[in-house]
């Protein structure tokens, strides 16, 4: 993570050579994760090797855990100007156009690997349609694969039902119907006082979210189940984008390139690190039984043919320019 740190920096400090600095925007940047989670560290560099890079004409402040806008509201603060620029997980906004759960259908692609092709298959829609919502995508970072976390031991689908389950998005909302758990919606500030409190019960997230928010504390297992990888991105206001310089443009879209690959890489080294953090913890972390998966694959089947038909033909041809990818 050094080296990753060290790249962007002289990237940014050679940009900047040829650019004066001084006094410039200012442009504030709401972040749902904590500040130690590592999609929130790579936004912090990137908003680093932004500010040095365009010698101070664009300076990036990051605002971690919800500070400025809860996660449900920064992708509106960004479309109206409120903030110029900004990250929110890409399925959270599922509700409002179905190909934002791309990343977020059970057990298409549950690999890092499989997750950069299915990427690539669905990027150009995905432009497509921030670009006629005033937005311009800038890069974009897996999570780790996702898990399923429990106060008790679950063998089955049928030890799931009544259990009080966190929901953040569409994909979660579904799977706590399709299993008989209650959903509750909880942004991700507010995790570790909802299962303290007994809010929620349950969640499917990464190890990484879980270690972040010490859910050791209040929770007990940790089931890896890869169901899918979902992704966080960060948007800039397309009528801010369009006053930007060619320079400054230049500049951004070369730390956007440098961020999502150290978000990458973090993200595949973050994986094991976290899960042994939830052992370390005190949790039980291991594959489900074979019972839970296969009915959880059935589960799968289900929401695939449901977002399919939501998404229409541009679903479909993402789905198809993945598969032909395999």
């Amino acid at each position: 993570m050094k080296f990753l740190t060290k790249v962007l920096t002289t990237t940014a400090l050679v940009a900047a050579a040829a650019t004066p600095a001084f006094a410039g925007e200012k442009w504030d940047m709401p972040m749902a994760y904590s500040a130690s989670n590592y999609h929130s560290a790579t936004g912090a560099e990137f908003a680093k090797c932004v500010t040095t890079g365009t010698g101070g004409e664009i300076e990036i402040v990051t605002h971690p855990s919800g500070s400025l806008f809860p996660g449900a509201q920064i992708k509106r603060a960004v479309q109206t100007g409120q903030v110029p620029i900004g990250e929110r997980l890409l399925s959270g906004h599922a509700n409002e156009n179905a190909l934002f759960g791309f990343d977020s259908i059970p057990f298409l692609a549950t690999s890092f690997d499989a997750s950069d092709k299915l990427w690539k298959a669905a990027k150009p829609s995905l432009e497509k349609v921030l670009e006629a919502q005033n937005l311009t995508l800038l890069y974009a970072v897996p999570w780790p694969p996702q898990g399923f976390y429990f106060k008790n031991e679950v063998n089955s689908v049928a030890d799931m039902k009544g259990i009080k389950f966190r929901s953040y998005n569409t994909a979660t909302s579904r799977i706590a119907e399709l299993t008989g758990m209650l959903p509750v919606t909880i942004e991700a500030a507010e995790i570790s006082q909802a299962f303290a409190t007994g809010v929620a019960e349950s969640m499917i997230s990464s190890g990484s979210t879980g270690y972040d928010r010490k859910v050791w504390e209040s929770l007990n297992y940790f089931y890896e189940v890869d169901a899918w990888l979902p992704r966080n991105y960060v948007m800039v206001n397309s009528q801010v984008w369009s006053g930007v310089s060619d320079q400054n443009k230049n500049v951004i879209r070369g730390c956007a390139e440098l961020a999502e690959y150290a978000g990458n890489w973090r993200a595949k080294e973050y994986t094991g690190f976290t899960l042994q953090g939830l052992r370390d913890g005190g949790m039980k972390v291991g594959p489900a039984s074979e019972q839970m998966v296969n009915e959880l694959k059935e589960i799968g089947v289900t929401m695939t043919n449901e977002w399919l038909a939501e998404a229409g033909e541009e679903g479909a041809a993402i789905v198809d320019a993945f598969k032909a990818m395999q």
